[in-house]
């Protein structure tokens, strides 16, 4: 059983007292192999070495959902992906309105005038050597930093260049934090690849027979379960059988699944070499090993296809911090800029999820032009008995 006194002092001890720890320095070995973790840390992508204060946040956050958590029970889910349900209509409903997007541009560097009393964006410097001059009635909102940027696809025959180097987004926050006080360090979250990367692996079928074997696999139809975790994998595979069709434009009588690696450094237990060298066609045969699925099954797979990545930060927001390491929202002396994304401190949020991205924008705008009211509160679910009393019960099994 997971060492319910561990987890009680975490509940109750402070964020703020927590500094740069890691997990790995607040729990005993065994800890590691419960089931607890194998779920925990395979849902949410935490490893040891990750932040012990943001393990907390995650606690505190869902602590109402671990009933369910096994099943992904209450956590909501759109209809398609979230790009289609809803980057896209936010996208369409902004190029309605008259918003100019400007696609392959890159915002090399930013001229901030003034100090920490009142301090102001006069102008962004794009790659092209185009400068385009601000005054101060004009709103900026910053991404720092990308959980995605440098990523690498391979396919069914190649597996994923190998390519950690900081793209746009770190060097610009980069230049900005060893410039101006008070944004923060990217060094903590993009510093180590070999500690923020995972691989993941997207896998188009044209006949329905692995999703009805999996149905009858797990007990769960089709896009209403969790991930699916080979826990003694050497990969630490899973996979995500999601509701179809996955994208508004999905071809008729296609299926699309999706599942990553959390320890795609390791090597496979059928195919012996980490998932960072395997081609599409390997993670499949790594699939069908773990099944243990016969030659007729693996036929399924012949005529499918796998578009594997690479995404050496996909984990980088995870990384043991200090206060002060991720930026306010609306930065000391900002007048007419704001932090928005997965690198700004939002406090009790979780990063990791779409809404800490939404709450930092709704914030941002709410800072910078006060014409709309303040994103609604975290709840805190965490104060309720009989919530901490089921939580209780989950743990003591785990």
């Amino acid at each position: 059983a997971v060492d319910i006194k561990d987890i009680n002092l975490l509940f109750i001890t402070p964020g703020n007292r927590l500094g740069g720890r890691k997990i790995e320095s607040w729990f005993q070995p065994d800890f590691f192999k419960t089931n607890f973790w194998i779920m925990w840390s395979t849902m949410f992508s935490f490893q040891p070495w990750h932040s012990l204060a943001e393990m907390r946040r995650y606690m505190v956050r869902f602590i109402h959902l671990f009933p369910g958590l096994t099943r992904i029970a209450g956590v909501l889910r759109t209809r398609y992906n979230q790009y289609d349900s809803l980057i896209l209509p936010i996208r369409n409903w902004l190029a309605e309105r008259g918003v100019e997007f400007r696609l392959n541009e890159t915002v090399s560097d930013i001229d901030i005038e003034g100090d920490l009393s009142a301090r102001f964006v006069r102008r962004l410097l794009l790659e092209s050597g185009e400068s385009i001059e601000l005054t101060s009635s004009d709103r900026v909102y910053i991404t720092f930093g990308s959980m995605t940027e440098s990523s690498r696809n391979g396919s069914n025959s190649k597996a994923p260049s190998r390519s950690d180097q900081d793209g746009a987004a770190w060097r610009l926050w980069r230049r900005l934090a060893k410039k101006y006080e008070g944004l923060g360090h990217p060094e903590v979250f993009c510093g180590d690849t070999q500690k923020t990367a995972w691989h993941s692996f997207t896998v188009t079928m044209h006949r329905p027979e692995f999703f009805t074997f999996m149905e009858h696999f797990t007990g769960n139809r089709t896009g209403t379960g969790g991930l699916v975790t080979f826990a003694g994998s050497g990969w630490t595979l899973s996979i995500v059988m999601s509701r179809q069709p996955l994208f508004r434009e999905q071809a008729s009588g296609s299926y699309v699944f999706w599942g990553y690696g959390l320890d795609g450094d390791k090597p496979g237990d059928f195919v012996k070499k980490s998932m960072w060298e395997a081609t599409g066609r390997e993670i499949i045969e790594e699939l069908a090993w773990q099944l243990r699925l016969n030659e007729e099954q693996k036929n399924w797979f012949s005529t499918a296809k796998v578009i594997s990545s690479r995404m050496p930060f996909i984990t980088s927001q995870f990384m043991p911090r200090n206060e002060g390491d991720r930026p306010k929202v609306r930065p000391e002396g900002a007048e007419n800029f704001a932090i928005m994304g997965q690198y700004c401190e939002i406090p009790r949020d979780c990063v990791f999820t779409v809404e800490y991205s939404v709450r930092s924008a709704w914030l941002a705008v709410h800072e910078l032009t006060q014409q709309i009211p303040l994103p609604p509160a975290v709840k805190r679910t965490d104060r309720d008995p009989l919530v901490l009393l089921r939580a209780a019960k989950v743990l003591l099994r785990g």
